[in-house]
């Protein structure tokens, strides 16, 4: 059986070519028969319960394909963990981008390199990010999180025209949570 694993962790990603559907393309490209399994979850997260369930699936002669190192474990540690755990299982990895790992002295090597590599680029970006935070953070005016979308003043104003909470999220374009979230700070 094979088995192609899709994650995406942000809205973002659709944009950096690691949507569901861009991953779902490449996988069936490569393994037309593939059974997909999709999971929104930060990669960071020990918490995947779709991989969990992925991961106790597997048997020997089967294949997990991702497209990308990123989409499968975020350190050296755990990709070596999880490749050594499947590869005892007679389990084939295949990351589109990279190839097939195996548990030969060169596929460990190779392994253990493309994992190194993925580990200190993703270091880089969380570095790169939080020093654009720690710029932005300089600037006058800024804020931290994201930017409100209403202000209560106009969530009020919308409630005292007279429009009921369902009309008043719809122009407004909020949730219900949003609307009583901002009526509370009023």
């Amino acid at each position: 059986m094979v088995y192609g694993y899709c994650r995406v962790s942000t809205k973002t990603q659709a944009r950096d070519g690691n949507s569901f559907e861009d991953q779902a393309v490449q996988i069936i490209n490569a393994y037309p028969n593939a059974e997909l399994v999709k999971e929104a979850y930060s990669g960071a997260s020990k918490d995947r319960p779709m991989f969990n369930w992925l991961m106790r699936t597997l048997d020997a002669d089967d294949i997990l394909v991702v497209t990308k190192l990123d989409r499968f474990c975020r350190s050296v540690k755990e990709g070596l963990e999880y490749i050594e755990i499947l590869d005892g299982a007679g389990v084939t990895v295949h990351v589109l981008n990279m190839g097939i790992f195996d548990g030969s002295p060169t596929g460990k090597i190779v392994t253990t390199m493309m994992l190194a590599f993925a580990e200190f680029e993703r270091s880089l970006i969380l570095e790169r990010t939080q020093a654009g935070k720690a710029l932005a953070r300089e600037k006058p005016g800024y804020r931290e999180g994201r930017p409100e979308k209403v202000s209560r003043e106009e969530v009020k104003r919308v409630r005292d025209s007279g429009m009921n909470v369902k009309e008043g999220c719809e122009m407004l374009g909020i949730s219900r949570s949003t609307w009583y979230a901002k009526l509370a700070e009023v």
